[in-house]
């Protein structure tokens, strides 16, 4: 009796400790959030104060993509090497540093220069709070810790906007900016003090519904760039194509509504906020799904709403070209995010890391490739319906990755486990 007893209380303090660990990981990344959209309604006044063109203005905006491709799989190298929670931690703090550094900038040389230490932070505690996720959080609840982190994040970029907006207002854009800084650097000190590193190769394994990590050649790791020797991890990032259709609807149905619907652009702003509202929903209930599913089939199942949700971008039914957003945007986000732990099955321990890297690698390529090319399309043929066919096509080719990687990765479990011997 007291043996179970005492099973009992161990459980209980495990999932105390890595639930009090997962709730500082949603603080910390809600703070970097926060400021992330957030600052978005500050950018006039921004732009009118170091007296940006437009063309400045998309390479200050902008440069949140190329940060994204050059230091995503460098970041999950570090959290292999040192530790997500340290990974974190200094993200966190270079990144107080940036929006400090953007406050008190007076040229636009500086505050380029700013905005690039800042999303240098960003990149870097974004990759630590997938990774810190993926190795806490027990397998059999990482869908949905995923879906909270994707609900929390379009929570935060909720909360941010008016929290700048009414410093800003009230004391200047610049003050809006330290607001969003102290924010992060609050976050920083949450983490540090309530988060607790998880073990050598802890979550690894099968758990009660199939879903496990593959050991990597050998059974251990040989080096930092261990995960990199597989061919399979390279083609992870093309997954990235997963939210070109979110990105698509953010960055162009303000141009749709007007162009084709002949409304203004508060018309465009609610469509935008409705889908993101309708995506701190969709969030938690496609994370509840893929622990109580099969992840590979549920992100597949996913994916595959999104083809007709891009067909129907072309409607010239404003409510079918409303839900069809929502569609876009909802599940853009719900599937990225569960991208994160289910990749995660494919390595095992701290190779998690550097497969966080590549998975992030995509979503940054195709955030800033995706619109550009978007763009182009619009203006070469003078119409938004090519862009919307590149986007229903981008959702079937991820589609048939998807089955590719789950057929690769039930081809590996069935290989590694024990047979009985007939003898």
């Amino acid at each position: 009796m007291a043996s179970t007893s005492g099973t009992v209380t161990m459980a209980t303090n495990d999932t105390r400790s890595w639930a009090i660990s997962f709730i500082a990981v949603v603080l910390a990344m809600m703070t970097m959030q926060m400021s992330s959209l957030g600052f978005a309604p500050l950018l006039p006044d921004i732009q009118k104060t170091f007296g940006m063109s437009y063309s400045q203005l998309g390479t200050f905006t902008g440069v949140y993509g190329l940060v994204a491709i050059v230091l995503s799989i460098p970041a999950g190298i570090l959290a292999k090497r040192y530790g997500e929670k340290s990974v974190l931690a200094i993200g966190l703090f270079v990144l107080t540093l940036g929006l400090l550094a953007l406050s008190i900038a007076h040229t636009y040389i500086g505050a380029l220069s700013s905005r690039v230490l800042w999303i240098v932070g960003y990149r870097f505690a974004f990759i630590a709070v997938m990774t810190a996720v993926a190795l806490t959080v027990p397998p059999r609840f990482k869908g949905q810790a995923m879906g909270i982190i994707g609900a929390m994040a379009a929570a935060a970029s909720v909360i941010g906007a008016p929290f700048g907006t009414s410093i800003g207002g009230a004391f200047g854009w610049r003050h809006g900016i330290m607001a969003f800084a102290a924010a992060s650097f609050l976050g920083m000190l949450v983490l540090l003090i309530f988060y607790r590193s998880a073990p050598e190769g802890a979550n690894g394994g099968a758990d009660l519904h199939g879903h496990g990590s593959l050991p990597t050649a050998g059974g251990k790791t040989a080096s930092i760039f261990a995960a990199f020797k597989n061919p399979i991890v390279w083609t992870i990032p093309l997954l990235g194509l997963t939210n070109v259709g979110g990105f698509a609807a953010t960055f162009f149905v303000p141009s749709v509504i007007r162009s084709e619907f002949h409304l203004d652009a508060a018309a465009g702003a609610y469509i935008i906020s409705i889908s993101y509202l309708v995506a701190i929903v969709v969030n938690p209930i496609c994370g509840y799904l893929t622990d109580r599913f099969d992840r590979w089939l549920v992100l597949a199942s996913l994916v595959a709403l999104m083809v007709p949700g891009g067909l129907a971008m072309m409607s010239h039914n404003l409510y079918v070209f409303q839900v069809a957003t929502a569609t876009l945007v909802s599940l853009g986000l719900a599937v990225t995010n569960q991208l994160y732990p289910t990749v995660a099955e494919l390595m095992r321990g701290r190779d998690v890391g550097p497969l966080m890297g590549i998975t992030a690698l995509g979503g940054g390529l195709f955030g800033y490739l995706g619109p550009q090319a978007l763009g182009w399309l619009r203006d070469w043929s003078g119409g938004f319906n090519a862009g919307w066919y590149a986007v229903t096509g981008s959702a079937a080719f991820v589609l048939g990755l998807i089955l590719y990687l789950k057929h690769y990765h039930d081809q590996r479990v069935a290989d590694q486990t024990p047979r009985d011997n007939p003898l």
